[in-house]
């Protein structure tokens, strides 16, 4: 092991402190008072690992270790540190400062890269603040669209005015973006999220590629009545038509019991919100993803499908909005390749497996060749405060990201 184990424990057990909840949880939202002070905390370590450190103008936090050829495409590492309003300690954490770990112990290792390394804690990859996700990492590469300023959170706060409390400088978007063939590869290493390696046995995997996400918010509108004197087959009732969608998509999902289609359901707002009053409006959020796209948008056209004579029969009216709609993406095997070599290298021989959650990778993919690395997690748990990986097997993983960082800038 190469890498400073005992190091990037203790990172990751400081920046768990920041945001905490519970025992182990933590509630660190985009652009929050929680999450700049994280960011400054990663900051000041980047600084200690002999990196240059900057907060763009998208709210990433971005640390630069030069190369002998500044003007080269960068090697970009990264993730985000922002969480879930109830998630774990190392989602999205474990690639950021397992990315600062592998870019320490290469320059402690006397080499000097050949182009420019950076590590970057991706602003807002959750999307759980202002219901859109990948802001930083879609902003650096110019994909962010139309009106996601104006989008508000929970208490009516914009991304706009947030970015402005963060420091940022809205007029200098530009300035932050990144030209086009400017990034020459980006790697990302990630607690699984899933069950697979547990079940496998194996500490660590290589991601062979993520699936497309489609998110949908739905709006039904009814009308609203007493709930004693309206008789039922009278009723418009906008929350009983979202029941029954939410179950026609869980059908839909499960179809194909062999297929690894995924629907969810994990946000609902009704109006009036009454205990005696028949709602009148229900908004609600889809999350329907797959890898294999042709799949995805058969089981899209069964829920437009599903939504249209359900709202007919109850004599309600509805909208579809869509927030993200993205294609399945393949990791790089030219990388894959380097990352199995240097995984037997170390006693590993890694599952390949799919990536159900998106990433930053998924944006970055758009623009160079990417790769990611999984590390087990205990029962599948994420985005929750039992959320687990062991100590163990996060330094493998991390050892792994070093050792490919390592191979991929000895070939530059």
């Amino acid at each position: 092991m190469r890498i400073n184990s005992e190091r990037l424990q203790n990172r990751i057990e400081a920046l768990s402190h920041i945001g905490r909840i519970a025992e182990t949880g933590v509630c660190r939202l985009a652009l929050s008072p929680e999450d700049k002070k994280a960011v400054e905390l990663v900051k000041s370590w980047m600084e200690e690992a002999g990196m240059t450190a900057r907060i763009d103008n998208f709210g990433n936090l971005i640390g630069r270790l030069e190369g002998s050829d500044p003007a080269a495409p960068v090697l970009m590492v990264g993730s985000h540190i922002d969480s879930q309003p109830y998630g774990g300690r190392f989602d999205g954490v474990l690639g950021v400062l397992g990315g600062l770990e592998a870019i320490q112990t290469y320059r402690e290792s006397g080499a000097i890269p050949p182009v420019p390394v950076e590590l970057v804690a991706f602003c807002d990859e959750e999307g759980c603040r202002f219901n859109k996700g990948l802001f930083g990492s879609r902003g650096i590469l110019g994909k962010l669209e139309e009106g996601e300023l104006e989008r508000a959170d929970q208490n009516g706060i914009t991304r706009r005015q947030a970015l402005i409390d963060f420091g940022c400088d809205l007029d200098g978007f530009a300035a932050s973006e990144y030209p086009v063939g400017s990034i020459g590869a980006f790697l990302e290493l990630h607690i699984e999220q899933g069950p697979v390696l547990e079940a496998l046995d194996h500490p660590v995997g290589i991601v062979s590629g993520i699936s497309g996400p489609l998110w949908w918010t739905v709006e039904l509108n009814g009308f609203a009545g007493h709930a004693g004197s309206v008789p039922m087959p009278l009723r418009k009732d906008a929350l009983l038509g979202a029941a029954k969608i939410i179950t026609a998509l869980n059908d839909i999902a499960k179809q194909d019991p062999e297929a690894p289609t995924v629907g969810t359901v994990g946000n609902l707002q009704v109006f009036p919100n009454s205990r005696n009053i028949i709602a009148e409006r229900v908004t609600f959020t889809v999350d329907l993803r797959d890898i294999d796209i042709e799949r995805r948008n058969e089981r899209e056209a069964q829920l437009r499908e599903a939504i249209e004579t359900i709202c007919a029969e109850n004599g309600l009216t509805y909208s579809i909005s869509v927030d993200t709609n993205s294609e399945p993406r393949y990791c790089a095997e030219p990388i894959k390749a380097i990352m199995r070599e240097e995984a037997g290298a170390i006693g590993l021989t890694p599952p390949e497996l799919m990536s159900g959650p998106f990433h930053d990778a998924l944006a970055l993919s758009y623009a160079c060749d990417y790769a990611m690395i999984f590390v087990r997690s205990k029962d599948g748990i994420s985005h929750n405060p039992k959320e687990y990986s062991s100590w163990g097997d996060m330094s493998l993983g991390t050892e792994l990201l070093y050792r490919t960082l390592a191979r991929l800038l000895a070939k530059q």
